[in-house]
């Protein structure tokens, strides 16, 4: 399927970001959508000013403002995301203007989303696409209801998919992350915070491979009318991650993990954190996901080792501190 041009809602977070280097890596004209024109610039300038970038600004709960940046665009990928904190209110209306402006537009459309629809993990692992949708959380509920909302005939005009990535790591990974905040204390050589139990190995995905495994399918007409597994290079234990970041920055300071009641003693003044505690499950019980469907229709799936990823990682969030 012929994408020329792209737009890309979310663009400074850490999906986004990676997103669009691999698009314009690719030679598709892309527009970084976003609400702050100094973080917009910010995003240029990390990527060197690449020809075939534009920045414009709105208002992603404006369908008018979508539709405004998306002049010649075949395309709208949506990785634009809501605090913890404030999901049940605005996830669904959010992406009731999206989808309004994809309609009207008659493009295509790539939600970015993530794991919590599953609920709770048996045996079969990893879990295939089919694998019934049994959220017990609310936050799970509220991103059920987005994935009905988003496949609703409603929008019929726009072909649809959605692709769910586990936790993830990057250079670009924000505090939005698990891991962002903390491999950039980690980095910065001050003592640091991990969510859930550090000796439990869990998947995470490589947000740069993460981006290929994306846009492959975004170029592919059968791929469209589904969900999409975007699964990580395997599991490793927090202890891991943790004694390779240090490696890499030479520096030793604690790392201390967080359960629900630290969480919730945190949340008194950062809301954000209490809101954490009811996905915490997924830190005891953590899901995997399979990659058989993307491997049948693509090829194999990138897989960046955890050594040369968070080295990676690791070296850039310093680079950036300098």
């Amino acid at each position: 399927m012929m994408v020329t041009k792209a737009l890309v809602l979310g663009a400074t977070g850490g999906t986004g970001t990676v997103i669009i280097a691999e698009l314009l890596k690719r030679g598709i004209e892309t527009v970084a959508f976003g609400r702050s024109l100094p973080k917009l610039e910010g995003l240029a300038r990390s990527l060197g000013h690449p020809a075939g970038l534009s920045l414009k600004t709105g208002d992603v709960f404006r369908p008018e403002d979508i539709v405004a940046a998306a002049d010649g665009v075949d395309l709208i990928i949506h990785s634009a995301s809501v605090p913890y904190n404030e999901m049940s209110a605005q996830l669904l209306p959010m992406a009731e203007s999206v989808m309004q402006a994809a309609s009207q537009l008659g493009s295509k459309v790539i939600a970015v989303d993530g794991i919590y629809p599953y609920g709770r993990r048996t045996n079969e692992q990893p879990i295939e696409e089919h694998y019934p949708k049994n959220p017990h959380t609310r936050k799970g509920q509220v991103k059920l209801a987005f994935e009905q909302l988003f496949f609703s005939p409603r929008w019929e005009r726009s072909p649809r998919m959605i692709v769910r990535l586990p936790d993830y790591y990057g250079p670009t990974a924000n505090e939005a992350s698990y891991l962002g905040s903390t491999l950039a204390a980690i980095a910065a050589g001050k003592p640091a915070f991990f969510i859930g139990n550090k000796s439990v190995p869990r998947e995470y995905v490589y947000l740069p491979d993460a981006a290929v495994m994306i846009v492959e399918l975004a170029l592919r007409e059968e791929a469209y009318g589904q969900n999409w597994h975007i699964p990580g290079g395997g599991v490793i234990s927090g202890e891991e991650m943790v004694r390779i970041a240090r490696q890499v920055s030479g520096k030793t300071k604690p790392v201390i993990p967080l359960g629900a009641a630290s969480l919730s003693l945190l949340g008194l003044g950062v809301p954000v954190m209490k809101e954490i505690v009811e996905m915490l499950y997924l830190t005891r019980e953590p899901l995997r996901l399979s990659g058989r469907k993307y491997e049948a229709l693509v090829g194999p799936v990138p897989s960046t080792s955890f050594e040369i990823g968070i080295t990676e990682t690791v070296k850039e969030i310093m680079k950036r501190g300098r």
